[in-house]
């Protein structure tokens, strides 16, 4: 009956190794949950990339088809036509309105997590803790029947 006693330190080791593998563990809930706020991230991302893309293709469609738009921004790049004539002022900054923006870079950041490892001492440590403390409380009721 002692020995079964002394099995549940072991039970505990694995039991406490299971809960922190399933909360604090690289595939726990913690993980998930970050890898989750990353595709949210990257989701946005993504949606800002697509209406960045529809504005340049916009663009593209205004430049090829529409002589107007082309002569303004011709004319935004410092460029004139042949019956023009016009006076450039150094240091006025000609292309301070041309703001081209192809989006941002985002690079998923990995989750953090325990590693196994660390998992795996914390459960042996409190598997031995609870069986020193079974033998010592043990040992102790056995001093006192004597």
């Amino acid at each position: 009956m002692r020995a079964v006693k002394y099995l549940f330190a072991l039970w505990a080791g694995v039991l406490i190794y299971a809960l922190l593998s399933t909360i604090f563990g690289g595939m726990g809930i913690s993980a998930y949950h970050q890898l989750e706020k990353e595709q949210k991230k990257q989701e946005e991302n993504i949606e800002n990339l697509k209406l960045i893309n529809r504005e340049l293709e916009e663009t593209v469609n205004s430049l090829l088809y529409d002589r107007d738009t082309l002569a303004i921004i011709a004319r935004e790049h410092g460029y004139a036509s042949q019956q023009e004539r016009f006076i450039r002022i150094v240091g006025l900054g000609i292309n301070q309105k041309i703001k081209n923006s192809a989006g941002e870079v985002f690079n998923a950041a990995a989750p953090q997590y325990i590693q196994d490892k660390t998992l795996r001492i914390i459960a042996v440590c409190t598997g031995l803790t609870i069986l020193i403390c079974m033998v010592a409380f043990d040992a102790m009721r056995f001093l006192r029947e004597r």
